[in-house]
């Protein structure tokens, strides 16, 4: 068993193993190509996080998926650039609309120059991203101007918040299908697709990647508040300090005002005040911790990953399939 790629993806098969690695290194070498200017500055700009690594979890499943097909085929690489620039391009704008500090382990990109900065480079790996993919095919552009489109929604729902008498669960729920989910299902589609795998093995990707990537949101949330170190690439309790409703705080306000329990109450009051001050923040994270709204997330973490899994049933057995059950773990282990 070997350990694949900076999110841990156990392979069990040399010839899968040695496929994966060299597909994940051909896409570093992209990304590195795509994000290079004749400006240095910008260069410097736009190679910032992806120097900073990550967990190329979107490559990775473009690169899974081809093996349904031909995984050598000219556009699968550069199918699973694109998805990695789009994602990175998205992470400078979130971080100026959630004024964060920190990303993957450095200065973000507003924090290390300004908004202004940030704004404009995350736009200029839009515009590559764009270039790579004039040269995959009409359909490809269709596939990923779609999935751009649910991304923005998803954002501008964010923003809005849930309609009236909308349940904010579900609206959540439907925030990261936009936010997340539509690119991570894009990224098995077009590697399943440039492939030149059958369309039902296409459709099966999509569905699958819907799904992972719902589970892997909230596995992301999950982190925020259980994890004692940065594995999520941010400081624990970033999501919780700017306010961003996650999954675990909307458990919680729905159990406190189920309960009306004068500890649940008091959690809320804390968890959705000022959490600027280290300890006020140590404090709410011990409580949620603790607390049966983390767990009910955990919960939901595996659920949305047994569904993912569940829609693999059509494709063939082999290593690739097996990889893709496995990744469902690995994405359910983060929220451990």
């Amino acid at each position: 068993m070997t350990v694949v790629g900076p999110f841990g993806l156990s392979v069990r098969d040399a010839a899968l193993e040695a496929d994966i690695l060299a597909g994940l290194a051909a896409v570093e070498e992209g990304l590195l190509a795509a994000t290079k200017s004749d400006v240095p500055f910008i260069t410097e700009a736009a190679q910032h996080l992806v120097h900073a690594g990550g967990k190329r979890f979107r490559p990775l499943l473009t690169l899974l998926a081809a093996q349904f097909g031909d995984p050598h085929a000219p556009g699968v690489v550069p199918s699973a650039v694109v998805v990695e620039l789009t994602h990175l391009a998205t992470l400078y704008h979130d971080d100026v609309m959630d004024e964060a500090d920190v990303r993957r382990g450095v200065p973000s990109a507003n924090a290390n120059w300004d908004n202004s900065i940030a704004v404009l480079t995350g736009d200029f790996l839009f515009s590559r991203a764009s270039h790579v993919l004039s040269d995959l095919g009409t359909e490809a552009v269709a596939i990923q101007s779609e999935a751009f489109e649910r991304l923005v929604s998803g954002q501008i729902l964010e923003t809005i918040g849930p309609r009236d008498g909308q349940d904010p669960i579900d609206h959540y729920l439907e925030v990261i299908s936009g936010k997340t989910g539509s690119l991570i299902a894009v990224s098995g589609r077009l590697g399943a697709l440039l492939a030149g795998a059958d369309r039902e093995t296409v459709a099966t990707f999509t569905r699958y990647g819907e799904r992972i990537g719902t589970a892997f949101q909230l596995a992301d949330d999950v982190l925020d508040i259980a994890s004692d170190s940065d594995e999520s690439g941010k400081t624990p309790g970033t999501d919780l300090r700017e306010g961003v409703p996650t999954l675990p705080v909307l458990h919680l306000r729905t159990l406190a005002e189920r309960s009306g329990s004068a500890e649940d109450r008091a959690l809320l009051e804390l968890v959705e005040g000022d959490l600027h001050d280290d300890n006020r923040l140590a404090e709410a994270l011990a409580g949620l911790r603790a607390h049966e709204a983390l767990a009910q997330a955990r919960r939901d973490t595996v659920r949305c990953a047994e569904q993912a899994r569940e829609t693999l049933a059509p494709l063939p057995a082999g290593p690739a399939k097996d990889a893709l059950s496995h990744l469902c773990d690995a994405v359910v282990h983060r929220a451990g």
